[in-house]
């Protein structure tokens, strides 16, 4: 099994508004790939709601194996999501680790 991890903050010229539209639509697209992804375990897109953490918004997924994870990362609607995730992000850090 494969963890797979990514933490973004969106862009510091957005507006509140539109983080909460951007955070939206990132968790409609990218919740909606675990269907279509064989192997995929489970696909959680949250915001951050507490002060202490440094970062807006996490995907938190797991894979059966390393190759469901490069089906997903490679997947078109994951590279639809990604291209506007893109636009909206000024940093992005990924762990990906074995469990």
């Amino acid at each position: 099994m494969i963890k797979h991890i990514v933490l973004w903050n969106f862009m510091q010229s957005m507006t509140a508004e539109e983080r909460e539209a951007a955070a939206a639509r990132m968790k409609k697209e990218l919740e909606a790939i675990k269907p279509l992804v064989p192997g995929t375990v489970e696909i959680q897109v949250v915001k951050n709601e507490m002060d202490s953490s440094n970062c807006d918004i996490a995907l938190i997924s797991t894979f059966e194996s390393k190759e469901a994870l490069d089906q997903y990362q490679n997947h078109p609607k994951h590279l639809e999501a990604k291209a506007f995730i893109v636009g909206v992000v000024e940093r992005r850090v990924c762990l990906d680790y074995k469990i």
